[in-house]
């Protein structure tokens, strides 16, 4: 499944006056006209009931510069108990959700027009209501991700046991 090509981003949404955001890696363009996206999200993520609730949400494209460290900032805690957008740069969008400036290569603001339940998931489609290509830096995919930004694992040293 790992040689799949997708990407890895940054999903944001806001809800009231929080904003909120989890990493996700199933984005796809699914129609032209009008400009489509789809989104799979596990209903675990708070990011995922921010988008029930408001049916908006934002995607940032992140590049290949991204530090492990936005990647452990945005997926390895919840949104419930930590604003995450705090001391990160970020810009908002005119849909008032925010969007990562700073390791993004571009971002897609859309509107939610149906929810499909996959069980763990949902799958959103989603109209594009706006976005911006923000620098010319690569998109990172999911393969270069585990090749060359998620930290390998240490080796343990070997105890002799007698």
């Amino acid at each position: 499944m790992f040689k799949l090509t997708y990407g890895l981003y940054v999903l944001s949404a806001k809800d009231n006056q929080k904003q909120n955001g989890c990493i996700i890696n199933s984005v796809m363009q699914v129609t032209s006209a009008p400009n489509r996206i789809i989104v799979a999200v596990n209903k675990n993520n708070f990011t995922h009931d921010m988008i029930v609730a408001t049916k908006a949400f934002n995607v940032s494209v992140l590049s290949t510069n991204t530090p492990f460290d936005i990647f452990k900032h945005f997926g390895f805690q919840s949104g419930k108990n930590v604003n995450k957008f705090e001391n990160i740069s970020h810009q908002t969008a005119t849909n008032g959700i925010a969007y990562l400036s700073k390791y993004s290569v571009a971002y897609l603001s859309a509107k939610v027009v149906s929810i499909t339940d996959l069980g763990t998931h949902s799958l959103f489609l989603a109209e594009v209501t706006d976005g911006e290509i923000l620098n010319s830096d690569s998109p990172v995919t999911y393969d270069y991700y585990q090749k060359n930004i998620k930290p390998k694992p240490t080796a343990k040293p070997k105890k002799t046991v007698w």
